[in-house]
């Protein structure tokens, strides 16, 4: 299936824990034109339960968005495909509704679920089984620290992005990347585990199928959706790992290269042929993530961009406001602050109080603490941009000794590709090039995986071919982003 500009449209939709966007690709005399077609906020909400999404409110998002691709598509639309952030699940009803609203990963209800499931299954015989890092966001904990909470009864759960394609009349399943961010898939394979479920209780039959990336799971059937361009539309599971997608975007081929796909987190990694699971890796906490092409993505997770955007909540209820772009400018030419402050300290994980967890870092190395003004904002910023990239530094450095890679350039991927300052500064620190990619790649590498599977090249057991997205996300990374 060649696509030009007399074929039928794609539609990618990417979940983000702030932002969501739903994308329309088309074709124009051959050139790829993908334009964001709906846009709409995201956040978790505090409620009697807990941190939770307002999963009505992203259903109604997605089903907008779609709607406004169907008037806008005159030659309908052949795929539909969704990604978002990883770990969170819908857990469902016999009659497939949601049971209730699915909570955040950055609920407290996760504070102790690691500490007591690594005294039934220890820390290191967890990771030699998965190859994933111990983080208490991860879906095993979550769905450790929720069994028998609310529910008699285990009840079947899917990964949102899963789910949202569920809604739309797919198939429940788990899409290979997303499910080995649970940390319940075994090592180098596409099956669960059943010794972790069987130790920590877990119902394995609650699962849903894994499937390859690129699987087509159905029709796109929705009463909200009965119009002629979505009359043959096929739902594909793609990378629905935002993460895995935003990789995939990357046009790159070599061994020297490693990525950082910067948004709220940023996922600094290499990509792999097979798993890399060693007493090192376990000790620096890495963890081996399912990647298009049947690849391992083998990153760490570093705190990315969340900080700010929780500083600037701060500012704004104080009545300050500094724009980000204003902030990259002022900070761009200030000079190297004098402290550092470790920002995967696991309290800046947590909502609220960011500036004061900070000053707890400054303070207690003996430096003056930040006020909340005009003049110190900046210095704040600076010190934020200047330790992520000291991470990543650190992190890159780390990736080179375990995997054996001789790095010379990363590729930074996602919202953080904007930032010339901190992209500056980790050029500086790795002594890499960098290598500022698209600001929109889980949406790009979404529509590549798409067109994958619509041109028949994948495997049944392994999903598509690495080569195939990387040949469509080049040639895309060519056209048009309105």
């Amino acid at each position: 299936m060649e696509l030009s500009a007399d074929k039928a449209a794609l539609v990618a939709v990417d979940l983000g824990a702030q932002s969501c966007r739903v994308s329309m690709l088309r074709w124009l005399r051959g050139v790829p034109q993908i334009q964001i077609i709906h846009r709409f906020s995201n956040g978790p909400v505090s409620t009697t339960r807990g941190l939770v999404w307002d999963l009505d409110k992203i259903v109604k998002g997605v089903l907008t968005g779609l709607r406004l691709c169907g008037e806008q598509a005159n030659d309908g639309i052949a795929a539909v495909g969704i990604d978002g952030w990883a770990v969170d699940y819908v857990r469902l009803r016999a009659d497939g509704s949601p049971y209730a609203e699915p909570f955040c990963y950055r609920d407290e209800r996760t504070s102790n679920a690691m500490k007591e499931l690594h005294t039934l299954l220890p820390a290191d015989r967890l990771y030699l089984l998965t190859g994933i890092q111990q983080l208490s966001l991860n879906t095993l904990y979550q769905l450790y620290a929720d069994h028998g909470a609310e529910s008699d009864s285990p009840m079947k759960w899917l990964n949102i992005p899963e789910y949202i394609t569920f809604r739309l009349g797919g198939l429940p399943v788990s899409e290979y990347t997303n499910a080995t961010h649970t940390q319940l898939v075994r090592s180098g394979s596409h099956d669960w585990c059943e010794e972790i479920f069987r130790t920590a209780g877990l119902e394995i039959t609650a699962a849903p199928k894994i499937v390859p990336t690129g699987s087509m799971v159905g029709s796109l059937h929705h009463q909200e959706l009965s119009v002629p361009a979505f009359s043959h539309t096929q739902l594909i599971v793609p990378a629905c790992h935002d993460t895995a997608s935003a990789v995939a975007a990357i046009p790159a081929e070599g061994d020297d290269w490693a990525f950082i796909s910067s948004g709220t987190w940023s996922l600094v990694g290499v990509v792999l042929s097979r798993p890399c699971v060693t007493q090192d890796s376990f000790k620096l906490n890495f963890t081996n993530l399912g990647g298009a092409g049947n690849l391992i993505y083998f990153l760490k997770n570093v705190n990315g961009m969340w900080l700010l955007q929780q500083l600037a909540l701060e500012w704004g209820r104080s009545g300050v406001f500094w724009p980000l772009e204003d902030l990259i400018r002022t900070t761009s030419s200030m000079p190297v602050p004098t402290a550092l402050v470790d920002v995967d300290d696991p309290q800046l994980l947590l909502p609220g109080d960011m500036l004061a967890k900070l000053n707890a870092q400054i303070t207690r190395d003996g430096h003056e603490p930040f006020a909340l003004n005009y003049q110190d904002i900046p210095r704040i910023a600076n010190t934020v941009f200047h330790s992520m990239a000291d991470r990543y530094a650190e992190v890159l450095k780390d990736i080179g000794k375990l995997t054996g890679k001789r790095l010379k350039r990363v590729f930074i991927v996602g919202g953080g590709a904007r930032n010339a300052h901190l992209n500056r500064l980790t050029a500086q620190r790795s002594g890499l090039e960098v290598v500022a990619g698209v600001t929109e790649a889980s949406t790009l590498g979404n529509f590549a995986v798409q067109i994958a599977a619509l041109q028949g090249d994948n495997d049944a057991l392994t999903g598509v071919a690495r080569s195939s997205v990387t040949k469509w996300a080049e040639r895309m990374s060519t056209g048009a982003v309105a």
